[in-house]
């Protein structure tokens, strides 16, 4: 810690806010790979008593840091510089396979594989009858052995056959490509909100921490509809990124 605290310098006299200053060269420090992914930090009481800041002025700072993913608030860890953030292009393709293509050593744990009945959001998707059996899949995504999301997934029953080891060992996608269905467009809404009780539980985050929502309903090359999803995604460790053009 000592050596941390003179790499940061407060500039009192500088026009731009202390608990910036103090944000921006922390963030430098971890963008450089000076605080590398796991480094606990001092509370935030120890933190403005070594900087010479207040206590508000050190905890603005480092909820600034938190907002951009870059350190993470753990109930009796503290708080920690965060692994990197997976950054995912808006397209129609398997988290499994955009991981394991970026070398982020994918795993999954399969939760349920099972027929239940459709409810309301998922028979309009899948244009089926409300109630009718439909096959659920729900799945705990990992990357470098970290949990970054909750995946669920319904798909007409009988359009494949599969189990919880073939959903272990790859994508849903995957899968559903090698069984002849041809994967052609999806139409899908990203949002955010607070995590529940089990969904925190299962990805290691807090109560209420902000998850990134994504519903997806895909489509084979006829237009019929042959999967639902409804993913949730740790926002501390996952963005989504799309090109957009000027018209």
């Amino acid at each position: 810690m000592e050596s941390f605290t003179k790499l940061i310098t407060i500039d009192r006299a500088s026009p731009v806010p202390l608990y910036f200053q103090f944000a921006q060269q922390l963030q430098q420090l971890i963008e450089s790979g000076v605080l590398p992914p796991g480094t606990r930090l001092s509370n935030e009481i120890a933190l403005a008593d070594q900087f010479g800041l207040s206590r508000p002025t050190m905890r603005q700072a480092m909820q600034h840091l938190v907002d951009k993913g870059l350190l993470a608030r753990k109930r009796g860890v503290g708080t920690q510089v965060v692994a990197d953030r997976i950054r995912r292009q808006v397209e129609l393709s398997s988290l499994y396979d955009d991981l394991e293509r970026d070398e982020r050593r994918p795993r999954t744990k399969v939760l349920t594989v099972e027929p239940r009945p459709a409810d309301a959001a998922t028979a309009a998707a899948l244009r089926v009858e409300e109630g009718a059996d439909v096959l659920a899949v729900e799945r705990l995504r990992f990357a470098d052995d970290q949990p970054i999301a909750l995946m669920r997934n319904h798909l007409p029953l009988g359009l494949v056959e599969l189990t919880a080891e073939t959903l272990a060992e790859g994508g849903l996608y995957r899968l559903l490509r090698r069984s002849g269905v041809n994967l052609h467009t999806a139409e899908q809404a990203i949002g955010a909100r607070g995590a529940t009780t089990a969904e925190a539980r299962l990805l290691e985050e807090n109560r209420g921490a902000t998850l990134l929502t994504m519903t997806r309903t895909a489509y084979d090359d006829a237009g019929t509809p042959v999967e639902y999803g409804s993913h949730v995604y740790r926002a501390s460790r996952y963005s989504f990124e799309m090109t957009v053009a000027a018209r």
